[in-house]
């Protein structure tokens, strides 16, 4: 049990950033940001894990049977990561590229203190054993300095390509060939961008996320690997008996002149090439939902809506169904994961060819981070618009993809993922 306490809070801006730079003072950290996106599956603003009450991590063999034991076993909650490379855990799969990062493929922690950000009252939910910690840690909060926002021109960094233009349009080619012949209908097909260097990962994420303002992002710290992620996207949602699963699929510029920013999300919404890859997924994720999902119980809420951030224009859709009472929470992960949209159709195949045509392991990169609450509801985002950086190895990555369907155009491919890259080169370069 618990023990809680709560602060009012005047001004939740600068006490967010009070709390995300006190927060560095430990090895194990997990920050899930709203930004102020009202979202009515959302059960706060933000919500702060920081260090270590126990622990899971482990690689693919049996990883989820060891996170549902994990999940049994605490009855708290739980706060990490699934990495891309646990589908070798549940197909017949595998992940020869390579791997600079070699970050865990599953890492879960009980934090022993947890806050949640909900309008103006944020709530400290400490373990009793560091219970005595809370008056201290009140008072250390409202005097901690402001997170700082980092200036990119004092990172000096070069950005590195692993698949460069040629290469790329040629594997996507390959790719195009795939479909063609019907091996799959879309593929999700993803490049890596590297440097080597060091940098402030807080102060990096900081200034990310002012440029990105995302609804899920994550200041993720496990000892020397950072997580960096500004992601629009929900992978899935679990709430009572309701599994709410948001893929995007679909991608504009903004416009800084309103009638030229509505024009591109009309045409966004209305271009046939997009929309057909967001239904694609839409029907794969309908299909991963009814494994688990009373009979007729799969809802398509909303299909093909284009949703409006600060660097893009995106087009979503959201799914739900209902689950029995008696359900485990991981059969619903296991069953969805990875997500449609940053796999394909049928995902099986799509994975097989995304293997063999990218050139390095995900990882972390197009994988999920969450939370598990102690009555095993949960929420998992989309690892995407992320940098991953080992401060240890001083390894900086971030990766990209776009989906590769019959009516694809390698060039305009290759435009979209450097539209999707431009946030994390501004702040890196």
């Amino acid at each position: 049990m618990r023990i809680v306490d709560h602060i009012t809070i005047d001004d939740v801006s600068h006490l967010k950033s009070q709390l995300i730079a006190w927060a560095q003072n430990y090895e194990t950290v997990c920050w899930l940001d709203s930004n102020e996106h009202r979202d009515k599956y959302g059960n706060f603003d933000a919500l702060l894990g920081l260090g270590v009450a126990s622990s899971l991590t482990t690689g693919t063999e049996k990883a989820f049977s060891k996170l549902e034991s994990y999940r049994k076993k605490t009855k708290d909650w739980i706060l990490g990561y699934l990495s891309y490379d646990l589908k070798n855990n549940l197909e017949k799969l595998k992940s020869e590229n390579l791997d600079s990062l070699k970050i865990p493929d599953l890492y879960f922690f009980q934090p022993q203190k947890l806050f949640v950000l909900k309008g103006n009252i944020l709530s400290l939910h400490y373990i009793p054993a560091v219970s005595a910690d809370l008056e201290t840690d009140k008072k250390d909060i409202l005097a901690a300095t402001e997170a700082k926002v980092s200036n990119s021109s004092e990172n000096k960094l070069k950005i590195k390509l692993r698949i460069h233009k040629d290469d790329y349009k040629d594997r996507v080619e390959k790719m195009l060939a795939h479909i063609h012949r019907g091996d799959i209908y879309e593929a999700n097909f993803c490049q890596e961008f590297y440097a080597n260097g060091k940098i402030d990962p807080l102060a990096t994420f900081m200034h990310l996320n002012s440029i990105s303002h995302a609804p899920f992002a994550t200041f993720f710290k496990n000892q020397k690997q950072y997580l960096l992620c500004t992601s629009p996207e929900r992978y899935i949602c679990k709430r009572g008996d309701k599994i709410i699963s948001q893929p995007i699929k679909g991608t504009a510029k903004r416009s800084t002149d309103k009638e030229q920013d509505d024009e591109l999300a009309k045409a966004l919404y209305l271009d046939e090439k997009e929309r057909s890859e967001n239904i694609m997924i839409t029907d794969l994720v309908r299909n991963d939902l009814s494994r688990t999902a009373i009979k007729g119980s799969v809802v398509v809420e909303e299909l093909c809506k284009v949703y409006s951030f600060k660097q893009v224009h995106q087009m979503i859709s959201t799914i739900t169904s209902k689950i029995p009472k008696d359900s485990s929470p991981i059969d619903i992960l296991k069953t969805t994961f990875p997500m449609g949209s940053m796999t394909g159709a049928p995902k099986v195949s799509a994975m097989q060819i995304i293997e063999n045509l990218e050139t390095t392991k995900r990882g972390l990169y197009s994988g999920a981070v969450g939370y598990f609450t102690p009555e095993g509801d949960f929420d998992f985002n989309v690892v995407i618009r992320s940098i991953i950086y080992d401060s240890a190895e001083s390894y900086i990555s971030f990766s990209v993809g776009s989906a590769i369907t019959a009516r694809s155009i390698p060039e305009k491919e290759y435009e979209e993922c450097l539209l999707k890259a431009k946030a994390m080169r501004e702040v890196l370069e």
